[in-house]
This record gives structure tokens, sequence and C-alpha cells, in this order.
């Protein structure tokens, strides 16, 4: 069918749904390179990858170095023989590696470059109140998600989407951009079109403590655009206090924007309101109304059955 030899790198669930396209369309995959397994769980056994699980399944072959730049992974790498390199949501990769195959390396992401480079461009594009993204596919260069476009493919984003729907939508519409990219390449030579300079552009930075924790000053728009587009990982979180001074750490996993509320704040940001089983925030231009939490050291629930066992105080604030 093909003198493809592909060589497929990836670690998570997001990488799985590609590198299973190229599978069942009979794609020669002549490795798989992914992450080292990692402890997890409360007994820190060893956990595989997503790409590793799947990849063993096919009877694939499965490198898993720590150091991209070593000797004997470089050696192995080549002994492949690979004539094409696909990277969905892994490291980033030294020029030795990037630059080995014939027909080149190219990155399934899941923005419209050149918007949104970088680690968590699915959650920004949420966060940041897009109402459109995409995925694209660009052959790497030295810089991290700024080369030569091969395609793009454009999805609307819902008022109500959170980054777990966007991610399963974007997530099968990459696999089909992928298997497209590769087809592509096969008939050859492909048209590449430089990515646009633009004055501004938005970057997918790494999700952290800093940037996930919700700021009760902010338009309610932009705390619910926080919400959806953290959840439902990493999550967003606030600390409230509760008629005392010990503070209380709280996920919110769920919210919307409570429109047409009867309740009064008396200019109190982040004031705590419950009513008909109902739990209200204030921010600074109307209410947030949370649908669904986790107490620390408790599990996630709805915020009717938290509140069947818990009472916020009159004093109760967001902080």
């Amino acid at each position: 069918m093909s003198d493809l030899r592909i060589v497929f790198m990836g670690t998570p669930d997001f990488a799985v749904a590609g590198l299973q396209k190229l599978v069942e369309n009979k794609y020669n995959i002549v490795g798989v390179i992914t992450a080292p397994d990692k402890p997890a769980g409360r007994g820190q056994k060893l956990q595989q990858s997503a790409v590793k699980n799947y990849a063993q399944s096919q009877n694939l072959k499965v490198l898993q170095p720590t150091n991209l730049k070593d000797t004997s992974f470089i050696e192995e790498l080549k002994s492949l023989n690979a004539n094409l390199q696909i990277v969905v949501a892994f490291r980033m990769l030294p020029e030795v590696v990037w630059k080995m195959p014939k027909l080149g390396t190219f990155n399934l992401h899941a923005s419209l470059l050149p918007d949104y480079r970088g680690a968590a461009p699915i959650n920004w594009a949420i966060i940041k109140g897009e109402t459109e993204t995409g995925v694209s596919t660009f052959f790497i260069d030295e810089k991290i998600d700024t080369g030569a476009i091969i395609l793009q493919e454009k999805l609307s984003i819902s008022p109500e989407e959170n980054a777990g729907s966007l991610h399963d939508r974007l997530m099968h519409m990459g696999s089909d951009l992928i298997l497209e990219t590769v087809k592509l390449i096969e008939k050859g030579p492909i048209e590449t079109r430089i990515q646009p300079k633009q004055e501004q552009i938005h970057t997918a930075y790494k999700l952290d403590r800093t940037n996930t924790r919700i700021d009760w000053n902010c338009p309610i728009e932009e705390i619910h655009n926080l919400i959806r587009g953290l959840s439902p990982y990493p999550v967003a979180y606030t600390h409230f206090v509760n008629g005392d001074d010990k503070e209380h750490q709280l996920k919110v996993y769920a919210a919307s924007k409570a429109c047409n509320i009867d309740l009064v704040s008396n200019g109190t940001i982040g004031k705590i309101i419950t009513k008909e089983n109902k739990l209200f925030v204030a921010g600074i231009d109307g209410w947030m109304e949370l649908l669904e939490i986790q107490l620390s050291g408790k599990k996630k629930m709805q915020v009717k059955d938290l509140l069947n066992g818990f009472t916020f105080d009159q004093k109760a604030k967001m902080l």
C-alpha cells in the first residue's frame, strides 16, 4: 500500500486516537515512542501511558526514553529506518530527532496556530472565551509550535462547553487530520504555509496553582470561562472562610452565571449565600451559581447534595 515507515510519538489519550487511526488504515508503524512508566495512586504502582497500552495491544514496538538525546536511544531510533515521524502531545524534540526522517516530523496541535502555542491549548481557548478553535498539523522546527502549517480544521465552542468535552471532540477531529496529512505526504510533494505573524498571539501557558485559582474580583463571565476551561482537569479552585478565620479549599467543577437572582451582597465580593439548596457567590458584576464542587478531603458532589450535610455561615465568603 505504502512505502511509509512511521514512528509515532505521544503519551496521553489524546494521542491514542491518532495512532489508532493509522493502525486501522494499515499504515506501517515501525515504532512508538512514549513516556516512561510512572508511579501513581496510593500504592505508587507503575502506570503505563495510554499510548503504550494501545501500542502493546497492537504488538507495536515501544521505546520509552528518559533522555531524548541519549546516544543509545538515538541509535535505536535510527535503526527503525523511519521516513516519517508523527508527534501528538509529547515532549519537545531535539533537532537530531526531528530532523532524522527523510519526509520530516509533523505535529498535531489542538489549536488554530499561531494562537495558543504551548502546553494547554484546549483549556486556554475556553478560559479566554473563544467561540472557535481547531486542530493544526505542522512540520516541527527548532522552536515550539512555530513550524510550517500543513493542514487546519476549525471547530465551534459552545457557550457552556467545558475542556473535557472539547478535548474529546478535538481528539477525534485531530485523528482525522493526522490521516489526511499522512495521505498528503504519501502523495507528495505537499504545500505548506508559514505561520502568519500577528500583533497579539494568545499563549497556552502551562497550568499551575497560580493560574487555576479563581479571582472573585474578575467579571462573572471570566470566572465562568475559567471554571469551564479547567473542568474536569486540573479544576479551578478557591478558598473560603466559614464564620471563622480558618481557610478551606474548594474545587469548582461546574457553575453557571446566575441571571435575575434577587440576592443582596452589600458590595461584598465573594459573599456566599445559600437559597433553596443552591449556592451563590457574589462577583463584581453579578452572581455565580456553583453546581458541582469538592471540599478538601471530600468527594466531588453536586451542590444540592453537599448542602444536605454542610452549612455555610452567614459570614461565609470566598477569598
